[in-house]
């Protein structure tokens, strides 16, 4: 219904957490759809608030819905220390974002890239890096050649170990101080090492998951048109086609999550769409597929 915004318990949810992050996404799309502006969407892979959103509009609620991590298929990219760098910069599209903020957060992305960049660039061998210093920090020694990024990926080996390598340091102290930035606070500072820990330990998982993340947007950026007749797609059963008329999803990507929905009638719907020539569906099927293989 357009112009109508709601938040809570009347869209099916429970708990102030739910209600908050409906509430924000309601708040800056009404005000979006007084001046025009396009309104703001949260992708499932950009935040917890966008799967909660998609949940509630493509599988409804037969009960008070919690958003539980487990909800969310890309929780790995869902973390906690990265949430200003995944929500920044769309916040500061929407114009919910500060000069002061934007300042801050753009000095934090900055360090965290020029650390990272550092610890790629020092090396350290079986020559430069004595036995008992190497067991001291990493445990054991090393038989080849590493740099400092692939010494913190080891489960056993933390930032502060590694500031502590002779010929290595950045005197770790000294960061806390604010040698990544006279601006930067001691907490910033912090939050700065974590993600880079973080980063380091959970890199194979975190971009596989994010390969699988642009293999989904290959569904996600095909939209439906908005006066597509389910009821000619003949190849789909009755129900499916009543379902979808039901509840009109924007997207392929939203369709193929709709409760009832397989995989097989995703298929049968590409067929429809594709030998229908529905306007702009072929070109962008293709600029699809062609990125997808890529």
């Amino acid at each position: 219904m357009a112009g109508l915004f709601f938040a809570g318990q009347i869209n099916g949810t429970s708990g102030y957490e739910e209600a908050a992050g409906q509430g924000i996404i309601a708040g800056v799309n009404a005000a979006s759809s007084i001046t025009g502006d396009e309104p703001l969407i949260i992708e499932r892979s950009q935040g917890y608030i966008g799967v909660m959103i998609d949940d509630l509009t493509t599988h409804g609620v037969d009960e008070p819905y919690r958003m539980f991590t487990s909800r969310a298929e890309f929780r790995l990219q869902l973390r906690e220390d990265n949430a200003d760098m995944r929500l920044t910069e769309l916040g500061r599209q929407m114009g919910l974002v500060d000069d002061a903020r934007w300042e801050a957060f753009n000095r934090k992305r900055d360090a965290v890239s020029r650390e990272t960049e550092r610890l790629k660039s020092i090396w350290v061998n079986p020559r430069n890096l004595p036995l008992a210093e190497a067991e001291r920090v990493l445990g054991k020694g090393i038989d080849r050649e590493y740099n400092l990024a692939d010494l913190l990926r080891r489960p056993d080996v933390s930032y502060q170990g590694l500031m502590s390598l002779d010929g290595a340091k950045y005197q770790n102290q000294e960061l806390l101080d604010g040698l990544v930035g006279d601006d930067v606070s001691r907490e910033t500072a912090r939050a700065i090492i974590e993600q880079i820990e973080i980063a380091a330990k959970y890199s194979g998982y975190i971009d596989r998951q994010r390969d699988e993340v642009q293999r989904a947007a290959h569904y996600e950026n095909l939209k439906l048109p908005e006066d597509l007749d389910y009821n000619q797609v003949t190849a789909l059963s009755f129900e499916v086609r009543q379902r979808l008329s039901r509840q009109r999803p924007e997207t392929l990507g939203q369709a193929s999550r709709l409760s009832g929905i397989t995989p097989a009638a995703i298929s049968l719907l590409l067929i429809h769409l594709k030998r229908s020539r529905v306007k702009g569906f072929a070109q962008e099927s293709a600029a699809s597929n062609s990125t997808e293989a890529v």
